[in-house]
């Protein structure tokens, strides 16, 4: 196999012939299409590298440079599809720039290109992640093919991945919703901002979900086929921070041994979602303010502006309006953030939600275990609602995680929880059922019938009081009555 494809590499035009297709040395930078796959083509030969640039120009948009160092410093600035690279260059070598390629832009294809003698080294480079290699001299047809097949792979896998991971941003939004009037309003105003290019304050407690609602607000903007780019201000260092916001020129401080885009310049035309935002100093506080305002930033250690067009959504779990109060946060920064504002209740808050978690969690990890999907014993559920969620629906899951585990298949009782949960526990007077001693499907028939005669039958009134839709309650009544339900009968003649 090997060998038919060095016969068939092997078959080339004159080298004359391609040769004479270069009129003059190219050296600018293409304008940027983000239509095209773009080529940067590393080759030492001025001639052999602007006649390759010449060729592929019109189908892809190619950029060549005659060093291993230069392509480096182009990688994170012109972002190549393909890297169609020299393997002899002078200086650092072509297996040196396959392995710096693997690093930065992981989902870039690596071409060599290399003399028939030096197939094994083309091997080698093959080894530290080049895709194919090109014997020399070019048969360019063979290139086009190789080209047209390594690009429309990585497409496909980036297009698979994008729609993976929109399933699962999709099968979360199901998990952080649920049918509590609380998240419902929630949903509402999300869909209502959604669509604007307003900038939005998500506030609320750890594990809430603020970054779920971040990803479902960019997945339903125009912006939803650009980048979504997350920053968490509390997780990286003081420091470095700036040089993550702002990206940084090459040498602009010890270790900046390239030029390097910030993570706004990588958001550019989509999202960006600053997590922990009251963690930013005072410094940084004013350079965000500026980005805000002027859709301009500064690299580290440049001088030029750069223009950037991105939505910002902004999240904190402390209280911004008491740090503005004391100095510690920007009042005219938090007023460029909080344009809109929605707030991520507590799990506490809503705890008509808990059941319906609890059993896509369950589902999901007996799924990954390869496990018969548990029941729940019904004290198990009165811990869960006994339990007042500090962590909110991050610790559910972990919980649920646990609990999977420990029960292997069988039904999953109030041993499988934690300690701290398993003393949590509370009555209910006068339901007519006891707890625990009875299943969630009970609670649940009881709490919608004694709600309802409390309000005189009014579904509305009774899904205000339970946190929950209209719907369920009429889908609830509905299943009762086709099954002959004694307790619905039993609740007519009270």
């Amino acid at each position: 196999m090997l060998l038919d494809r060095l016969v068939i590499a092997h078959e080339t035009f004159s080298r004359n012939e391609f040769l004479r297709s270069a009129e003059k040395p190219i050296d600018r930078v293409p304008v940027m299409d983000t239509l095209k796959p773009r080529v940067l083509i590393v080759e030492d030969e001025a001639t052999a590298r602007d006649a390759l640039v010449r060729l592929l120009d019109g189908p892809y948009l190619a950029l060549g440079v005659d060093t291993a160092e230069a392509a480096e410093e182009k990688l994170l600035e012109f972002r190549p599809d393909v890297v169609l690279t020299d393997i002899r260059l002078p200086g650092a070598s072509g297996l040196e720039l396959v392995q710096r390629v693997r690093e930065l832009i992981p989902e870039t294809i690596v071409l060599v290109m290399t003399a028939y003698s030096s197939v094994e080294t083309a091997v080698e480079a093959m080894r530290l992640g080049a895709r194919d290699f090109i014997v020399k001299p070019i048969n360019f047809e063979a290139l086009e093919l190789v080209l047209e097949r390594e690009v429309g792979n990585q497409r496909t896998g980036l297009e698979v991945k994008r729609l993976r991971e929109q399933l699962i941003d999709r099968i979360r939004d199901d998990e952080v919703w649920g049918e509590s009037r609380e998240m419902q309003a929630v949903l509402r105003a999300a869909s209502e901002v959604a669509g604007s290019m307003a900038t939005v304050l998500i506030t609320g407690e750890s594990g809430t979900g603020k970054e779920v609602l971040a990803r479902f607000l960019h997945r339903h903007s125009s912006r939803a086929n650009q980048p979504f780019i997350a920053v968490n201000c509390g997780a990286i260092a003081e420091t470095l921070l700036e040089s993550e916001f702002f990206g940084h020129e090459k040498g602009s401080f010890t270790g900046a041994i390239a030029r390097k885009e910030g993570r706004f310049e990588r958001a550019n035309g989509g999202t960006i979602f600053l997590d922990e935002i009251a963690e930013l100093s005072p410094g940084l506080q004013v350079k965000l303010l500026r980005v805000i305002q002027e859709r301009q930033l500064e690299r580290v250690g440049g001088s030029a502006p750069i223009d950037v067009d991105v939505r910002i959504i902004a999240a904190t779990n402390r209280n911004l309006e008491a740090m503005m109060k004391s100095g510690q946060f920007r009042e005219d920064l938090y007023y460029r953030l909080n344009v809109f504002q929605i707030d991520m209740p507590p799990l506490r808050k809503r705890k008509s939600d808990i059941a319906s978690l609890w059993q896509r969690f369950v589902d999901r990890y007996a799924r990954r275990e390869s496990l018969p999907c548990p029941t729940t014993h019904a004290d198990a559920l009165h811990a869960l609602y006994g339990y007042e969620w500090p962590g909110n629906v991050r610790e559910l899951e972990n919980v649920a995680e646990r609990a999977v585990i420990l029960s292997r298949g069988h039904e999953i009782q109030s041993a499988h929880l934690p300690t701290t949960m398993r003393e949590a526990s509370s009555s209910m007077v006068g339901t007519g059922i006891r707890i625990p001693g009875s299943t969630l499907e009970e609670i649940e028939r009881v709490a919608i019938l004694k709600t309802l005669a409390s309000v005189n039958g009014s579904t509305s009134r009774a899904a205000e009081m339970l946190g929950i839709s209209v719907r369920k309650i009429q889908y609830r009544l509905r299943e009762w009555r086709e099954a002959n339900d004694p307790a619905l009968t039993a609740e007519k003649n009270n």
